[in-house]
């Protein structure tokens, strides 16, 4: 292959997707579902052969990429008309967070552990999981986080209410997935001990019936159980 061609199938490639993407929406771009991810790989696969392989002509490089986009296209359109359609190419939102309790089924389903599900959280702004009414795993892979009313935009500096001095300068988990988080208590100056007896106080008696924990910022402790029932 010459220099000149390369040069000639690289442009024609950018175009070509450039021109199929903005004809595609920005739903590919925006929301990667289970079928947007499968087609974005086979155009990035079409588009790179047709930029350097002289196995595939620029025309058949070009009619594959304007064909996969109208199979994209024709999909995006069967998904609007029917829900069960929509359901096999991209999923359904699952609930990981139901009036404030985990729902360890759905966090199984999803792939999610406690780590994954807490940074999902911090990127909506929430820090502690006593904070969390509700949360759903969106089919793009996003978090939508309803916060519990006494948590919601009025502030308790709104209302005039007195805030609770802060003992610890975040919420810190200290039991995820039934394991206890050793460095975090020492951390807090705490020990298995002290986390013991908190469990106790709260009518558990056995570490094995707690799915997650954590230290809230008042010093108190929350605690969400193993096996939550979940309500479809």
């Amino acid at each position: 292959m010459t220099i000149p061609e390369l040069l000639l199938r690289i442009v024609i490639a950018f175009v070509v997707l450039f021109a199929l993407a903005r004809t595609m929406g920005r739903k590919e771009i925006s929301q990667m579902t289970f079928f947007n991810f499968v087609s974005a790989i086979a155009i990035g696969s079409i588009t790179a052969n047709l930029a350097i392989s002289q196995n595939l002509s620029i025309r058949n490089g070009i009619i594959a990429l304007a064909g996969w986009a109208v199979f994209t296209i024709a999909m995006g359109f069967i998904d609007i008309k029917s829900k069960k359609a929509r359901k096999l190419t991209t999923g359904e939102p699952i609930i990981v967070i139901k009036e404030g309790k985990i729902m360890e089924n759905s966090l199984r389903s999803t792939r999610l552990d406690m780590d994954s599900l807490n940074a999902l959280l911090r990127q909506k702004g929430v820090f502690s999981l006593k904070d969390v009414d509700y949360a759903v795993f969106e089919t793009s892979g996003q978090l939508s986080v309803l916060k519990k009313i006494d948590k919601q935009p009025a502030t308790k500096g709104d209302l005039n209410i007195q805030q609770t001095p802060s003992v610890n300068p975040s919420a810190t988990q200290v039991i995820s997935d039934g394991n206890i988080i050793l460095n975090n208590l020492k951390r807090l100056n705490l020990d298995d001990n002290w986390l013991t007896q908190q469990l106790d106080n709260n009518g558990i008696n056995n570490i094995s019936e707690v799915f997650y924990a954590e230290v809230q910022k008042d010093g108190s402790l929350y605690i969400d159980v193993k096996d939550d029932n979940m309500i479809h």
